[in-house]
């Protein structure tokens, strides 16, 4: 993962298992604790940057807005799609560089690991490159600081995630259960929205906006498992009404009524009328 500073030509790397968003959010945060937060990004159209709007979105008028968009957007920072691999063509070129002569020197430090890699390219790597050809930065063009106590990492880079409160006060998230401590049941009635964040480590917060529009984390514990509810049998195994065995009295009934119904009129009259 690759960010260059148009302005300055400061580049910032970083190995990663798969472009995925918590990749570019990594490289991203990176870059907000040593130079500040930038105005732009110029990105590629892929998925985890930005993406194509859904049906439901376009009926709606909704913009499209990847996870990764939705992070820059927290922090007031523009995305723009690029065309055409050439129009980034000074991170294609950076690649080109990086991986021949990066992978060389790896090769003869002998790293085999990401996290040591990482630590190679910010200790030893990149200073000298950066130092060399990175200008110093032009008055009034200086990126903003990143303000971590207005602005805390774990409410910028999160997945955010919309859920409905139960009626047991279980907000279910990830194929589980959130047991809404009884504190707040008084202020979180069930069926009210609430915010799930989850950041990359896997730690889960639960978030309601009040009308003053406060923000206050909700106390929560694993729910009990729900009782599965027995599968319904398909059609065709449906056993249908059941038929009465031989032995079944109400076959013996039902066979003397048959008799009596037989029996001649004269016979029926007769046991009729009989003292």
């Amino acid at each position: 993962m690759t960010l260059i500073d148009d302005a300055t030509g400061t580049t910032l790397l970083r190995f990663g298992a798969e472009e995925t968003t918590w990749a570019a959010a990594g490289v991203l945060r990176a870059w907000l604790e040593r130079y500040g937060i930038p105005r732009a990004l110029y990105t590629d159209w892929k998925s985890v940057y930005q993406r194509a709007p859904t049906l439901g979105e376009r009926l709606r008028g909704e913009p499209a807005v990847s996870r990764f968009g939705w992070m820059c957007a927290q922090l007031g920072i523009q995305l723009i799609g690029a065309a055409s691999p050439q129009a980034k063509g000074r991170v294609e070129r950076g690649h080109g560089t990086h991986q021949d002569r990066l992978i060389k020197k790896l090769r003869l430090v002998g790293m085999q690991d990401v996290a040591q890699a990482n630590a190679y390219l910010e200790s030893t790597y990149l200073p000298a490159p950066n130092h060399r050809y990175a200008p110093a930065g032009r008055p009034g063009r200086l990126p903003l600081a990143w303000d971590q106590r207005r602005q805390p990492a774990d409410d910028i880079f999160c997945l955010e995630t919309l859920r409905t409160v139960g009626n047991d006060h279980v907000v279910q998230y990830g194929g589980r259960g959130l047991q809404l401590d009884r504190a707040a049941r008084g202020r979180v009635p069930a069926k009210s929205q609430v915010l799930v964040r989850e950041t990359e480590d896997g730690r889960v917060r639960v978030l309601h906006r009040e009308r003053s529009g406060l923000t206050r984390e909700l106390v929560w514990t694993p729910a009990a498992p729900r009782a599965l509810k027995a599968p319904a049998l398909p059609a065709s195994a449906n056993p249908g009404p059941a038929t009465p065995r031989p032995e079944h009295p109400w076959r013996a009934q039902h066979f003397r009524s048959m008799l009596d119904g037989k029996a001649p009129r004269e016979q029926r009259e007769a046991a009729t009328s009989a003292p």
